[in-house]
């Protein structure tokens, strides 16, 4: 008999411990703690901190084998559960010095800054400051008549260009180095053809995004992102008043801090802490308190573009179908998907958020020290961050968080 597919939906689901060997089958569980469980995940001010331990024990069970697991030295986890967040941390910052993880503790976050990059364009493209359907060339005239110019600004921030590596080459340096770059780049395929996950595809389109409002990258995202939705501790380059916050990664034992690249702040540079992220997780489930043309943006980035097997690629988020099957997840965020082509189809009529489909957003980021992982559903008021100072592999994350959500899902 053929083995049923379990999905993550926020029905009961039957446990496996197949799927998820860091969680204790539901008979660990007595009565009583299924009862304050429930009270955590509903909007109820009594018994708070008694709830928050319970949920807390439901994050433990998963967090602490997997960083028994993967040698990670600390974590922060940030839960979005019915408009209500909870932040859990775990270990040191730093082993040198013993210091522990903290709600204050600044992590890199690597590539899920694609999704700031993606917001920032989206909002030029809501007020009218930048076309996504407009060629490199309309805002970086020395990239005309080059073969990058056959794309748009959509297939950059998309990464459906035509076949932009993962990386920049180790001879690239400084903006003129870029641009030259892209003025010697041969495509492997037409534009809108084949996903490759490329730093150079989203960290073009940041460039063409400032140049298109005339201002520095690193402004335009502390102005127009992240002071509107107050995330406070949400850094480019973090102040010297916040080093004593900023966790050291590990990397083959050894503490290490991201390095500076080409369009690394267009593309892996955000630094940030666990309850920032869940502001922004927020932020993007219920934009509806926000500046319009910031909530415009937002909404826009969770368009769905080109379908990738089970995965949709919008800008900077992957989006799948919700309820969602642990297989389908992992086989969205697969090295397969990372670091080959993948052929696209598009999706037809762009659905809009507000469809009525429920969806579940997700990204990954890693730098040499950190890797973090973002995912969110709308739908049910639910999101999780994990970050750590360790770069640890992505599938052991999708099955950290698929177990966290899936214990949520399951109780609430």
């Amino acid at each position: 008999m053929k083995t049923p597919v379990r999905t993550l939906s926020h029905r009961s689901l039957h446990h496996s411990p197949h799927h998820s060997p860091h969680r204790s089958a539901p008979d660990s569980f007595s009565i009583r703690r299924r009862a304050l469980l429930l009270a955590a995940l509903a909007p109820c001010a009594a018994s708070a901190a008694s709830d928050k331990e319970e949920l807390r024990g439901l994050v433990d069970q998963t967090i602490r084998p997997l960083m028994s697991q993967h040698g990670i030295p600390g974590m922060a986890v940030g839960l979005v559960v019915g408009g209500h967040d909870h932040v859990f941390t775990y270990g040191v910052a730093s082993r040198e010095s013993d210091t522990p993880v903290t709600e204050a503790t600044i992590f890199e976050i690597g590539s899920i800054s694609k999704t700031f990059t993606a917001a920032l364009a989206a909002w030029g493209q809501v007020t009218g400051q930048l076309s996504l359907a407009a060629h490199p060339s309309h805002y970086l005239a020395a990239l005309k008549g080059r073969a990058i110019d056959r794309a748009t600004l959509l297939h950059l921030a998309t990464y459906t260009a035509g076949g932009l590596p993962l990386q920049f080459p180790d001879t690239v340096a400084g903006e003129a180095g870029v641009l030259r770059y892209f003025q010697t780049w041969k495509p492997g395929a037409q534009p809108g053809a084949v996903r490759q996950y490329s730093n150079p595809s989203l960290g073009l389109l940041g460039l063409a995004t400032a140049t298109a409002m005339r201002e520095r990258f690193d402004r335009l995202i502390e102005t127009r992102l992240l002071q509107p939705l107050g995330l406070r501790h949400t850094y480019l380059s973090v102040p010297a008043a916040e080093l004593a916050h900023y966790a050291w990664g590990y990397r083959d034992g050894r503490p290490v801090r991201v390095s500076p690249g080409p369009l690394d702040a267009e593309t892996y540079g955000i630094k940030s802490t666990a309850p920032d992220m869940l502001r922004w997780l927020r932020a993007h489930m219920d934009p509806t308190g926000l500046d319009r043309s910031l909530g415009d943006a937002l909404r826009l980035t969770h368009i769905g573009r080109f379908k990738v097997g089970s995965m949709v690629q919008g800008l900077g988020w992957e989006q799948f179908s919700y309820p969602v099957s642990r297989e389908a997840l992992l086989a969205g965020n697969s090295a397969q998907v990372i670091f080959d082509p993948q052929p696209v189809t598009p999706v037809p009529g762009v659905a809009a958020p507000g469809d009525g489909a429920a969806r579940l957003f997700d990204k990954t980021g890693s730098t040499g020290g950190f890797g973090a992982y973002a995912v969110f559903v709308p739908a049910r008021k639910l999101g999780l961050v994990m970050l750590a100072n360790k770069s640890y592999p992505i599938p052991a994350r999708i099955e950290a968080a698929y177990a966290i959500l899936d214990l949520v899902a399951r109780n609430a």
